[in-house]
């Protein structure tokens, strides 16, 4: 509903105008005259009716914007925040991390508390918490192995590299496969945590319109691409999944050019039916990176790495040794042990169930065609209007606790030409988080305006 009947009641009152029709506000929405939704007079229209300059009017709704109780929609105007959609207190923990929902049946915790009396009262326990041979434990590696047959990705397991995490593969690839100057394939968008290696490495980054054969052979054609960096499933950040068929031309246009595969697989497991990975067509060519991350916890802080060669598995184990030594040898015992007794499958599962639930909310909440998503991943790439304000909305969503990031965080190089967020479901948010965050989200995306939404 728009109130452009809603004046404030200024007589009397003290201090600054500004602060005076912000409490105005906010005792208008406390006593039910103002509801959430209900669109306020345009500034520029309260300001003379008021007798006031602009400048106050404006002032007096950042001020209540500041405190939670309306949201700015650009040209569309400023509209009540329904109650209680702030949360209260300090929103959840955010490092701007994409990570997996937590799961309500602490099964993961569970787990983990058990697996880990198991592993140390087990006899010869104490090797575990040794140093660990360069390129992983070989039952770790074994357990990498079998972790990529399930992706369709004949391993053996002497070309296998257990990492600490997904990020620290992709800085030991980079160190191992490429040199400062070389010219690296990627999409319009990329990962931030690919990006600051790469920029630190001095490599120069070729985004394309789009991951395909076509776009990368008219690259390859004006270039020399030493490598081709890729997300194949729910890409981060737009959740793109390359068809079969796509995987297939790219790796005939990699294997005309010699190109090395960089494949971040993080997402692929979370798929009920997994692709086969881009690297099974061309093994000898491809670095497969597959982590514990995004698809169970970040807290495990392990990953595997299928190299194209044992000799560059050889390689690739010794800059890990360089530069972190070994992953977290206990963890990585502990991910084995759950690959051996089929936990491993049942975690991803509830990563799984839990993704999905939460899309079904943002389905519920948000209006069709403003975002994109992978059915069973738990990240949206939201697209706004000409005149959305990707930062504004993303600080607006943190003080509801969840994590949007600006497209902008995403670029190799240039301007972006689209105005959007990626927004996640996932991390310490629980599910009436999603849907609180959601809620603020949808009243910047509603076309119908958000007196249309049901709070």
């Amino acid at each position: 509903m728009i109130k452009q009947d809603w004046l404030p009641d200024l007589d009397g009152a003290g201090g600054p105008k500004y602060l005076a029709i912000a409490e105005a506000l906010s005792s208008a929405i406390e006593a039910g005259e103002l509801r959430g939704g209900d669109r306020l007079p345009p500034q520029r229209n309260l300001a003379a009716r008021l007798g006031l300059d602009l400048t106050t009017v404006t002032k007096a709704y950042d001020q209540a914007r500041s405190r939670g109780l309306i949201i700015a929609r650009g040209r569309a105007g400023s509209f009540v925040l329904p109650q209680g959609m702030i949360a209260a207190g300090p929103p959840p923990r955010d490092t701007g991390m994409n990570m997996p929902p937590e799961l309500e049946s602490g099964s993961l915790l569970i787990a983990w508390e058990r697996t880990t009396s198991t592993l140390l009262s087990s006899p010869g326990a104490g090797g575990r918490l040794h140093y660990a041979p360069a390129g992983g434990c070989e039952t770790d590696r074994i357990a990498g192995a079998r972790i990529f047959e399930r992706m369709s990705l004949a391993s053996h397991p002497d070309e296998v590299v257990v990492t600490a995490g997904s990020q620290n593969a992709l800085h030991a690839i980079i160190s191992a496969a490429l040199e400062s100057g070389d010219a690296v394939a990627c999409g319009p968008y990329v990962y931030p945590g690919f990006l600051a290696l790469a920029r630190k490495a001095g490599l120069k980054l070729a985004p394309m319109a789009r991951v395909d054969a076509a776009e990368l052979e008219a690259l390859c054609r004006t270039r020399k691409i030493a490598a081709l960096y890729l997300v194949p499933t729910n890409d981060n950040p737009t959740t793109t999944t390359l068809r079969k068929s796509e995987r297939a031309a790219l790796a005939e246009v990699v294997r005309k050019h010699g190109i090395q595969i960089i494949e971040d697989d993080a997402y692929g497991m979370l798929d009920a039916h997994p692709l086969a990975p881009l690297s099974s067509f061309v093994p000898e060519l491809a670095w497969y990176v597959a982590t514990s991350s995004k698809i169970i916890s970040p807290a495990l802080r392990v990953a595997h790495v299928r190299a194209p060669s044992l000799r560059q598995a050889m390689a690739l184990a010794g800059q890990i040794h360089d530069s972190n030594v070994m992953p977290p040898p206990l963890n990585a015992a502990i991910l084995t042990c759950w690959v051996e007794d089929g936990r491993y499958d049942r975690l991803i599962a509830e990563t799984r169930a839990e993704a999905i639930r939460r899309q079904a909310i943002a389905a519920e909440i948000l209006p069709p065609a403003s975002y994109a998503a992978h059915p069973s991943g738990y990240h949206l790439w939201v697209t706004l209007g000409a005149d959305g304000n990707a930062a504004q909305i993303s600080s607006a969503l943190a003080g509801a606790g969840m994590a949007a990031i600006p497209a902008d965080r995403f670029l190799p190089g240039g301007t972006s030409v689209v105005h959007a967020l990626r927004v996640s479901l996932g991390g310490a948010v629980d599910v009436s988080g999603v849907r609180r965050g959601l809620t603020m989200l949808s009243m910047y995306l509603s076309t119908a305006g958000p007196a249309s939404l049901v709070i």
